[in-house]
């Protein structure tokens, strides 16, 4: 793969350890990084020692080739801009470079998941060093300035760390990495570290749930009478006490909590406990310091379903949830408006001129915008565009191309074509594709 993810597994050999490198807070060695500084070094001395200045330019130039090479789904060439952006961890400035591990985060963790070379030991190292790095510049600095973001970054780092685990089915290294990152307790409490915490400790909770949920299964399959049921019960009694605990923080909080609320309800109900499942769901549906959340309304109404509770009580759940969903579809129209102006954006790029999942993107909301009577959005869009997306996308160079390359792509963008320029635009293509 590239020099990025290899530096990351390998370890530091004896050699390089006695070489002249640049350290990072871990102890991870980077030759290569001291003979560019040494580089910088040379010739800034002979301008007045402006090291700073440039350090920065440089870093600044490799962030952006690597957004554009993320942007184009250029992985191998992001991979190697990346090798070169680590050294921002060796920045002077201490803002930057508290900031550094979660940037580095970002990125490396888009490289690696996508780069088709790409392995689970890659990212798990490439995670456990972006950890270390951080628990490493917080002691280095030892301030308020890096206590509150910093850790709230490696309890990110953590979380997503845990999920890419448990996409590839590693639900036990997906436990341990949230138990250790729930034992950390730097600085002083605040309420954003606090919902941070209760939201690994949430997911944790999940994970005892997805095991309770399995013996629940095994125990429905066993007769009551038998001594095996009594065992798999208490297991499964343990296995709730702690998921509960884990869940219950969380849900107190306003927010969207759709997954841990239905776990936490279900084991309420399967215990008996109607009346504890009762307040939990009214309060989430209810409180007006939750956002608004028409799942919320639905799972009270399923709950009170199950209940058979009166029929005035239900239609009074579904005329609010109702109410709810008016007010949210305003607001998606808008989520909407944004979506297509970004698109557009997008495909104004020349890099993503071939990009096949915006041109579906850009087909589907152009599709619904219409429907939904808003061709005022299109076209605020399209006027700024009209004189030169057509020679720039919709060319018959482009068709013919397009249709060589990628007939997927070459459909997608007739479709777009049709609906901008009008249907002759489409023969274009279709033509271009038979030798017409």
């Amino acid at each position: 793969m590239s020099d990025f993810s290899e530096e990351l597994v390998r370890p530091t050999t004896e050699d390089e350890q006695g070489e002249t490198c640049v350290l990072s807070g871990t102890g991870m060695c980077f030759p290569w990084l001291q003979k560019h500084i040494e580089t910088v070094g040379k010739t800034l001395v002979a301008t007045g020692g402006k090291r700073e200045k440039d350090f920065a330019q440089t870093t600044s130039a490799c962030l952006s080739f690597i957004q554009e090479a993320l942007l184009k789904h250029q992985w191998q060439q992001a991979a190697e801009y990346m090798h070169s952006y680590l050294q921002i961890l060796e920045d002077s400035d201490s803002n930057k470079r508290q900031g550094a591990p979660e940037i580095i985060w970002r990125l490396g963790s888009e490289i690696l998941y996508y780069h088709p070379k790409s392995s689970l030991e890659t990212f798990n190292t490439f995670a456990d060093r972006m950890k270390n790095i951080g628990v490493m510049n917080y002691l280095k600095v030892r301030s308020d300035l890096c206590d509150g973001g910093l850790f709230s970054s490696l309890w990110q780092i953590s979380l997503q760390h845990a999920l890419y685990l448990l996409h590839h089915g590693l639900l036990e290294d997906a436990n341990r990495n949230l138990s250790q990152a729930e034992t950390w307790r730097y600085g002083e409490k605040s309420s954003s570290k606090e919902v941070l915490i209760n939201l690994i400790q949430a997911y944790k909770g999940l994970l005892q749930y997805y095991t309770w949920s399995k013996k629940k299964m095994e125990l429905s399959q066993l007769d009551e009478d038998d001594y095996a049921y009594n065992t798999a019960s208490q297991n499964m009694l343990n296995h709730s006490w702690k998921t509960s605990i884990n869940l219950c923080a969380l849900i107190q909080i306003p927010g969207v909590w759709d997954p841990f609320v239905k776990s936490y309800v279900e084991m309420l109900e399967f215990y008996g406990d109607q009346d504890g499942a009762r307040e939990v769901l009214t309060n989430y549906a209810y409180d007006e310091k939750f956002p608004s959340n028409p799942n919320a309304h639905i799972y009270l109404y399923g709950f009170l379903k199950r209940e058979r509770a009166p029929r005035e009580k239900l239609i009074s759940v579904l005329k609010l949830s109702i109410e709810k969903n008016m007010i949210l579809h305003r607001k998606k129209e808008e989520h909407h408006k944004l979506g297509l102006e970004v698109l557009f954006g997008v495909l104004d790029f020349a890099g993503c001129t071939k990009n096949i999942t915006a041109w579906k993107y850009l087909a589907k909301y152009l599709r619904q915008t219409l429907m939904g009577s808003h061709l005022a959005w299109v076209q605020e869009e399209w006027n700024s565009r009209k004189n030169w997306w057509p020679r720039f996308h919709f060319s018959y160079f482009w068709a013919k191309s397009d249709w060589k390359d990628d007939k997927t792509l070459a459909c997608e963008k007739a479709l777009v074509a049709g609906i901008l320029l009008g249907k002759g635009i489409c023969f274009i293509f279709f033509f271009s594709g038979h030798g017409f």
